[in-house]
Parts: structure tokens; C-alpha cells; sequence
């Protein structure tokens, strides 16, 4: 090796561009960040979810604050509004569900 060895990257690696990625939500289970991220997706904004592979340490870790949706730097304002509706929307089916006359038991049969 000279000492002008550098290591092969690949041909298009000159040409991708690196965004950071920016928090757009943090979710309280695994379920409601994927209805955000399909949201955003929906909404043809690309969004991952940070800590998704977490909850199988459950006991290990705090099962606090380790799943977030994050979206890139460029759509961050956009998500926002998106992530504001699917809120909204989440804090309504809470609501309801607390409002809701059904018995805790999904499998008691009123008589």
C-alpha cells in the first residue's frame, strides 16, 4: 500500500447526497409510530423509525422515549403538520375509547 491509498467507494457515491435526519415525533408505542410514519409516507415525505428493534429489550432498557419517527432536514416542516393531524386524530380515539360503555373485557358478552 503507497501513500496514496484510499479505499474503493462506489462509483455513484460522489453524486448521493446525506441528509440529516431531524425528529419529527416520539412515539409511545410501536404502533402509534407507524401510523405516523405511514402518514408521512402517505404524504410522500421518506421517514424511519428510530428504536423500532428496542421493545424486544423491554426490561433491559427504560421503556421510555427510545421510539422516534424521524424524517430528513428538507421535509421537517411539512411533517410537522402532518404529525400535528395524526395527534389529533390519536388523542380523539383515546377519548372515545375512555368514553366507551364496553367492558374492559373484550371477551365479556353483555346479557
Amino acid at each position: 500500500m503507497g501513500a496514496d491509498w484510499r479505499p474503493a467507494l462506489p462509483r455513484d457515491a460522489a453524486r448521493v447526497s446525506v441528509q440529516a435526519m431531524h425528529i419529527v415525533y416520539r412515539a409511545e408505542n410501536l404502533f402509534d409510530a407507524h401510523l405516523v410514519k405511514d402518514a408521512l409516507e402517505a404524504g410522500d415525505i421518506p421517514a424511519f423509525i428510530s428504536g423500532e428493534y428496542l421493545t424486544g429489550a423491554i426490561g433491559q432498557l427504560p421503556a421510555m422515549d427510545y421510539i422516534a419517527v424521524m424524517v430528513p432536514e428538507s421535509s421537517v416542516a411539512i411533517a410537522r403538520g402532518i404529525v400535528g393531524g395524526v395527534e389529533a386524530q390519536l388523542g380523539e380515539a383515546r377519548l372515545a375509547i375512555q368514553d366507551d360503555d364496553l367492558p374492559d373485557d373484550p371477551l365479556t358478552v353483555p346479557c
